[in-house]
């Protein structure tokens, strides 16, 4: 066999064992292979393309090794970056192809308080006149007529409260629960419960008694104690007061007023309170009745014959056109001089 030939056979026998062995890339193998067969046509000056190939691959591998080790090198630094933002490891996941893809988990704030939703004070529809009732302040867009309803001297029993709020409730109607402090000390869950069935809670001095006659210290001590004791029960002050009997005074006016509350008897008396009108439901009704007049501020308190007459009543307010006004609706005008100068 010539030389020549024995030689291009040895390497033909190398590239085979190579690449039955597993050594060096399939790149590798199939670029030899292609140097031997361009050996094979050229002569032995291949020899040296072989090798310059070889060099030239090697040196291919390593920039290859170099490219996916700073790769690599990446992604380390970004998945620590990712620790380091996220305050926890970074979630990964490989595809079919051996890559990885990293997935960010941003943990729930613990620290983050929920803002309380801020609640629109109600639009401001009436004013009280020097006689105790009622007008729109834009007569263009709101109704005069209206009545607001009033309870005295409670609260007393859960039986009677609970009547007058379902039958509220049924009319959707609000009124103005005006409490003594004595009777809110021994009931204070009635008091509670008024509240939180959405009425008003006014002030009628701890005591029940003539204001008129009492000393500025002892007039200050029947409003204060009451404001106070309804704050600690329902959580805020009243913004309305009613003297007892009706008898005020200037010192009274002016204590009533520091407190933020607005000064008020009434334009419409239901005389459920008295003798006349004891055990007789349909005489209350009579008595508001023959009263009425749009704006009308209507005095009644937590009297069983009064419970009784109340859903007659609301109905035939309603049947002859007349709403009920909510004391949120209510200005206080609480910046301007006073608009009753005189009790009734």
């Amino acid at each position: 066999m010539p030389k020549r030939r024995a030689y291009q056979m040895s390497l033909v026998t190398i590239a085979m064992l190579l690449a039955l062995t597993g050594c060096g890339a399939s790149s590798n193998t199939k670029t030899a292979v292609n140097n031997q067969t361009n050996e094979a046509s050229t002569g032995p000056g291949s020899t040296n393309t072989t090798t310059g190939n070889a060099n030239a691959n090697t040196k291919s591998e390593a920039n290859q090794n170099a490219a996916n080790t700073s790769q690599n090198g990446n992604d380390t630094k970004q998945s620590a970056t990712n620790q380091s933002n996220n305050g926890e490891p970074g979630t990964t996941a490989s595809d079919n192809k051996g890559a990885e893809t990293t997935t960010n988990t941003t943990p729930a704030d613990t620290n983050q308080t929920d803002t309380p939703a801020v609640t629109e004070a109600p639009q401001k529809l009436y004013r009280m006149n020097k006689v105790y009732s009622f007008v729109p302040i834009d007569k263009n867009t709101t109704t005069g007529k209206v009545v607001l309803l009033t309870f005295d001297d409670g609260p007393k029993a859960d039986k009677t409260v609970t009547a007058l709020l379902d039958t509220l409730d049924k009319h959707k109607a609000k009124a103005i629960f005006f409490v003594n402090g004595y009777r809110v000390k021994a009931h204070p869950e009635l008091l509670k419960k008024i509240a939180d069935r959405g009425q008003t809670i006014g002030n009628h001095s701890w005591d029940h008694i003539d204001l008129k006659k009492e000393s500025e210290a002892s007039v200050k001590k029947q409003i204060g104690d009451v404001q106070q004791i309804v704050k600690d029960v329902i959580g805020k002050e009243p913004v309305f007061f009613r003297p007892p009997f009706g008898n005020g005074n200037t010192f009274v006016k002016s204590v009533v007023r520091d407190h933020g509350m607005l000064y008020m008897t009434w334009s419409n008396g239901s005389l459920d309170w008295d003798a006349s009108t004891k055990d007789k439901p349909d005489k209350v009704i009579a008595n508001v009745l023959d009263q009425l007049h749009p704006g009308v501020n209507i005095l009644m308190h937590e009297l069983p014959w009064t419970t009784d007459a109340l859903d007659t009543l609301l109905t035939k307010l309603e049947e002859k056109g007349y709403g009920f006004i909510d004391p949120d609706t209510i200005d206080l005008e609480l910046t301007s001089p006073p608009a009753a100068q005189t009790a009734k």
